[in-house]
């Protein structure tokens, strides 16, 4: 399964990007922000979300790091302005967790992306962040997609069951975004008969990468996760 997106980067610059926080506003009230700026000559900004705040998540995670530093630290060569914040009732957030509703938190961020920046968007997700980040971008809304320019979509970890609840993913049917799976062999959120089901409904085109001995949390498994991150990235570079 492969991608025929055509993204284009960045030159490599060995200035160390600033970090800003951002005021920005979601449908619950203000969102916890973090921005962490690219070259001055970025063609894409990037946007990562968090996993479950139940489960301790937040835009700090080490996983959401690791992915935000792919995309803008200047050894990796893309020097991307890259967003990261808290879903509501998370942190400093405003307002309270609900579940579902956070795929509204990720439009409030596509949307201010766009504005700020008036360039095309990676989407990442991880975990509870995949999931709203595919309901934002792959569901019945098109608007948001032609709002924020979306380029392509990035779900790691994403999971099939976890905290009570079953996700499904009925939209990525429809969703012609290239799209990168990444997950751990052992990744107990998504056992890999059940992703690997998700991944063969979705709309081409489409990648899946599976890091051996990596769990859910690419635990000692990060370098891994990145390279192979840096490595699809790269491709739709070219």
């Amino acid at each position: 399964m492969t991608t025929a997106a055509a993204l284009s980067g960045s030159e490599t610059s060995s200035e160390k990007p600033s970090l800003r926080t951002v005021d920005l506003r979601g449908p619950a009230g203000r969102l916890e922000a973090l921005l962490n700026e690219g070259a001055a000559d970025s063609q894409f900004v990037g946007l990562v979300c968090h996993p479950h705040p139940i489960g301790g998540g937040t835009m700090h995670n080490k996983v959401v790091y690791h992915a935000m530093k792919v995309l803008n630290a200047p050894e990796w060569g893309l020097r991307w302005p890259v967003l990261r914040f808290n879903f509501r009732g998370t942190g400093l957030s405003e307002g309270q967790h609900d579940g579902r509703a956070e795929s509204a938190d990720v439009s409030a961020a596509l949307d201010w992306l766009q504005a700020e920046y008036k360039l095309p968007v990676v989407l990442l997700g991880f975990s509870f962040g995949a999931a709203m980040a595919i309901a934002a971008s792959c569901g019945t809304d098109s608007e948001t997609m032609r709002k924020a320019s979306l380029r392509a979509l990035v779900a790691l970890g994403l999971p099939t069951q976890g905290f009570g609840h079953t996700y499904r993913y009925p939209a990525l049917s429809e969703c012609s975004l290239p799209k990168l799976f990444l997950s751990g062999d052992g990744d107990s959120f998504a056992p890999q008969q059940d992703l690997l089901q998700v991944v063969d409904t979705a709309a081409d085109p489409k990648n899946l990468v599976l890091v051996p001995g990596a769990d859910h949390f690419f635990t000692g498994q990060l370098d891994r996760m990145q390279r192979s991150l840096a490595s699809w990235l790269k491709e739709q570079v070219q």
